[in-house]
C-alpha cells in the first residue's frame, strides 16, 4: 500500500510546524522520518492517525492495486510514550489490542523473544524502561494493521537490544507498511530503508 501527502501544512498558533508537504510512503521497504526534534514528525503522525487536523492539503491512503482507500487503514502504533497500562502485566497490555488475533500461548511465546518470561506476568509498574518499551514494541507488532507507526521505538534499548528489535520487527511486518521516526542513521540502515526528511516549518 501506500500513503500519499500532498502539499499538507499545518500550524498551530501561527508557526507553521509542516509546510507544503509532499511525501510518499510505500510498503515495498521501511519507511524512516530523520530530521530534528522540532520539525514535525510528531505532528505528521497524529494527522495520519486522524487525531489532528491539517490546515490544507490532501493525504491518500491506497491499497496494492492503486486504488483508494475509502477511509484510514488500520494503525498500529509506538508512541514516544509507551502508553501502557502499569497496573497490568506486559501479557495484558498485548492481549487488549491483539484481541483474538494471537491465543495466548503464542502471545506469551513471542514477547519471550524480546523480554524475559519472568517479566510477562509481573505489573508493567515494576519494569524497568527498557523492558516498557519493549513491551509497547510488542503490542504494535503483534496488533492487527496495515500499518505500523512508530516514533522513536528504539529509545532506552542499548545497542544489542535495539538490533534484536529490529531484527525481530523486519521479521514480523508481513507485507505492512512501516512509518517510523529516528535519530539514528544506523537504525536506517539496520531496517535497510528509505530515509525522508522533514525541513523545519
Amino acid at each position: 500500500m501506500e500513503i500519499i501527502i500532498r502539499d499538507l501544512s499545518k500550524s498551530y498558533g501561527g508557526r507553521p510546524v509542516l509546510s507544503g508537504l509532499n511525501m510518499t510512503f510505500t510498503s515495498q521497504s521501511p519507511c524512516c522520518l530523520m530530521s530534528p526534534s522540532g520539525s514535525g514528525k510528531t505532528t505528521l503522525f497524529r494527522i495520519l492517525m486522524g487525531l489532528e487536523t491539517a490546515d490544507s492539503g490532501s493525504i491518500h491512503f491506497t491499497d496494492d492495486t492503486g486504488r483508494t482507500l475509502p477511509g484510514r487503514p488500520g494503525f498500529s502504533v509506538v508512541f514516544q510514550e509507551d502508553r501502557l497500562c502499569e497496573a497490568f502485566t506486559p501479557l495484558e497490555n498485548v492481549r487488549m489490542t491483539a484481541g483474538r488475533s494471537l491465543p495466548p500461548e503464542q502471545i506469551r511465546k513471542e514477547m519471550a523473544l524480546l523480554l524475559p518470561e519472568e517479566s510477562l506476568d509481573r505489573p508493567v509498574s515494576t519494569l524497568s524502561g527498557g523492558m516498557k518499551r519493549r513491551t509497547a514494541l510488542c503490542r504494535a507488532i503483534l496488533t492487527p494493521s496495515s500499518v505500523l507507526l512508530m516514533d522513536e521505538p528504539f529509545t532506552g534499548l542499548d545497542d544489542a537490544m535495539r538490533r534484536q528489535a529490529i531484527r525481530y520487527l523486519l521479521d514480523r511486518l508481513a507485507g505492512r507498511l512501516l512509518l517510523l521516526s529516528t535519530h539514528s542513521q544506523e537504525d536506517v540502515s539496520l531496517l535497510g530503508g528509505k530515509c525522508f526528511r522533514l525541513s523545519h516549518g
